[in-house]
């Protein structure tokens, strides 16, 4: 759906990157290397998402740093878009609302950082949780978002152990209590 809204795999890219997880940054170099891209189109569409306000940067060192303006008044808006286009608002719905007593989600990996990928991974917290169901609606969502979900399910007071497995870049929380 994005895809047709927006003609720029280099604009999508950006937006995943900068919009699905805020705390993102990065610069121009660096998102060269990860999107395999030119850092002709790259400099292109970061230039435009500045002036407009969307990105907003800094300097470290000799490198202008970008990162999502979350003040920007449609912020919240092209992030629950990527979520839509991604399929989250599917899982949500689907799945973590009929589980049990699950108290957190996360995102890890890959699109925690921003990147699209064809396998979404998710850490979902809680006790009680119906294993069984979650395979189910784990199952039907896949179909609906046509992406693979991994998943792991942890207690509340061991979840923190996980995370500590990833960087804080590939950590993002989808839904809380």
């Amino acid at each position: 759906m994005l895809d047709t809204l927006i003609t720029s795999k280099t604009r999508v890219k950006l937006l995943l990157k900068f919009f699905l997880n805020s705390s993102t940054s990065s610069y121009l170099r660096g998102l060269e290397s990860e999107f395999g891209e030119s850092t002709n189109a790259i400099r292109l569409e970061l230039n435009r998402f500045e002036k407009a306000g969307l990105l907003t940067t800094s300097t470290k060192g000799n490198k202008k740093m970008f990162r999502a303006n979350t003040e920007h008044p449609l912020f919240n808006d092209i992030h629950n878009l990527l979520l839509k286009h991604i399929g989250f608002d599917h899982i949500i719905e689907k799945v973590i609302n009929k589980l049990g007593d699950v108290k957190m989600v996360f995102i890890l990996g890959e699109f925690a950082k921003g990147l699209d990928s064809r396998i979404i991974d998710l850490l979902f917290v809680g006790n009680d949780i119906d294993k069984e169901y979650l395979f189910r609606q784990i199952d039907r969502a896949e179909k609906m978002i046509k992406r693979k979900i991994r998943f792991l399910v942890s207690e509340d007071n061991d979840y923190q152990e996980i995370l500590n497995e990833h960087k804080k870049s590939e950590i993002l929380l989808l839904w809380k209590e």
